[in-house]
């Protein structure tokens, strides 16, 4: 295998290639060796865009976060019941992991032994907070029932989410359309938690 010339790669594409291999090897278990190789390019050449391995894991998480969080800012997920804001961050968040998914997966898989996954993580446990909020929210305006624990029922949601970097696959893969899964996890999610279901 040739090795690419510098000007036929991007700090993009170098990211996109780092971000495959900690999802294979695991952020500890890659080196810079490991990116170099998988890559095509020198070491030398990774340092001329960044200064180390941890900096390309910040920009992958912080690009995962700042799909997150922009959720947050939009419209539908400031406006309306809290019900109708929390329905609307769910299917956000499922299509935000579905197209952004390598780097929801690694967000997903740092364990704290840096400081950046330890900011990544911090930052992680704020947007479950604010979420929790509107579950809590919606629990108080009488539309969730009120024989679930909300701190359960956030937990359960996020893991309906988080469980898809384990499985999902784009329909070009055979897998599923994002709005067919984002549909999927908010039905069976608030059905069972809307005090309609509870009196149904």
């Amino acid at each position: 295998m040739t090795t690419p010339r510098r000007d036929t790669y991007t700090p993009e594409t170098l990211l996109s290639v780092a971000v495959r291999v900690f999802n294979e090897r695991g952020y500890d278990g890659t080196s810079m060796e490991h990116l170099s190789k998988a890559a095509g390019i020198s070491k030398s050449s990774i340092y001329h865009h960044v200064v180390g391995k941890e900096e390309l894991l910040r920009r992958a998480v912080s690009r995962a976060l700042d799909g997150l969080f922009g959720i947050l800012d939009e419209a539908g997920a400031a406006r309306g019941t809290a019900l109708a804001r929390v329905e609307y961050v769910t299917r956000r968040m499922v299509e935000v992991l579905t197209d952004e998914l390598p780097y929801v997966t690694l967000l997903l898989r740092v364990r704290g032994n840096t400081r950046t996954e330890r900011w990544a993580m911090e930052r992680r446990r704020e947007f479950d907070q604010r979420v929790a909020e509107l579950l809590k929210a919606a629990a108080a305006e009488g539309d969730l029932r009120a024989d679930v624990d909300t701190r359960l029922a956030t937990r359960l949601v996020f893991g309906m989410v988080n469980s898809l970097v384990e499985w999902y696959r784009p329909p070009a893969g055979g897998g599923y359309d994002r709005t067919q899964v984002a549909d999927a996890v908010v039905r069976l999610a608030f059905d069972g938690l809307r005090v309609q279901s509870a009196r149904g």
